[in-house]
């Protein structure tokens, strides 16, 4: 990055505009107080995001993302143990020590706004590849596939209490 040495450093700018924009964006969704819990909160879900996603959906959502996140997501090495959504969650949360509410609430702040950028089609691509729990990480209902009823042999969406 070329910057001006006539501009203070406390007033250069760290990244560029669209990864700005997306910090702002998880700031407000999050409620965080400054842009920089915005962008840790970003680097910890975006990274382990990085782990979970492989293939040409990983491809597609890091040429949605701004350049600066898109990083943090491809230069991490997918795990070779898939992890749920929950399971997802309780990782990162004992990898920076944060309550598994932060994290839960910091996961669900930085997919909101990585949505935003990669489009319905894709998320739903991406939750196809991943394991279950994240559609609710994404702010999305977690759909199951239709099971026949037992007694029936229709197709239920899921059993109802008491069956």
């Amino acid at each position: 990055m070329i910057s001006d040495a006539r501009v203070p450093l406390q007033h250069r700018r760290p990244y560029g505009t669209a990864y700005e924009q997306m910090l702002e964006k998880v700031r407000y969704q999050g409620a965080y107080p400054t842009r920089e819990r915005a962008d840790e909160a970003v680097r910890l879900v975006l990274a382990g995001l990085g782990r979970q996603l492989t293939g040409d959906e990983r491809v597609d959502l890091a040429g949605c993302l701004p350049l600066e996140a898109a990083r943090v997501l491809t230069t991490q090495v997918p795990d070779t143990r898939p992890l749920t959504g929950w399971a997802f969650v309780k990782d990162l949360a004992a990898r920076t020590g944060a309550s598994l509410a932060t994290t839960r609430w910091d996961t669900g702040s930085v997919f909101s706004a990585a949505a935003a950028y990669a489009g319905s089609d894709l998320i739903t691509r991406i939750l196809r590849r991943l394991p279950t729990g994240y559609a609710l990480l994404f702010g999305r209902a977690e759909l199951t596939p239709a099971t026949p009823h037992r007694r029936t042999g229709r197709a239920t969406s899921s059993p109802g209490p008491g069956r």
